[in-house]
């Protein structure tokens, strides 16, 4: 399943087969597909990331984001809205700052491009079998 953030991108999970030497592996790994106006990301490379076609894409609940943090629901929805608008507009004065996710990762632009790193932490716990595989695709 994936979340779509508007005016962001999406974040997902999905399943991934890597043919290994003596064994298959099939690991769950995030992914982050940007979607952002282009005239924010003006001489920004940003890696193309393709979903899988079968994952099921949802918007970002706000009810449950205002559940974490007793705030009302029209309220986080602004608070979300008005960050991701002050993220463009720093990235279209070609300010790199960066945006961190709790407990997923980091968007930053380094070099001139813009990339969604994952936490440890993250890949971890989506994947606790093949935990070193899902790491080294991530």
């Amino acid at each position: 399943q994936g979340v779509l953030v508007p005016g962001l991108g999406t974040f997902a999970v999905f399943h991934e087969q890597i043919n290994g030497t003596e064994e298959v592996y099939v690991v769950r790994r995030p992914v982050f597909q940007l979607d952002m106006d282009l005239s924010c990301l003006r001489e920004l490379v940003f890696p193309t990331v393709m979903m899988p076609d079968d994952i099921e894409i949802m918007p970002l609940d706000y009810w449950q984001l205002s559940q974490t943090n007793s705030l009302p629901p029209d309220m986080v929805r602004g608070c979300v809205e008005e960050t991701i608008l002050l993220y463009s507009f720093q990235l279209r004065d070609r300010q790199h700052p960066t945006f961190a996710f709790e407990n997923i990762g980091i968007l930053s632009c380094q070099d001139n491009v813009l990339c969604m790193q994952f936490h440890c932490s993250c890949i971890a716990g989506l994947e606790s079998r093949d935990t070193w595989v899902a790491l080294l695709l991530t």
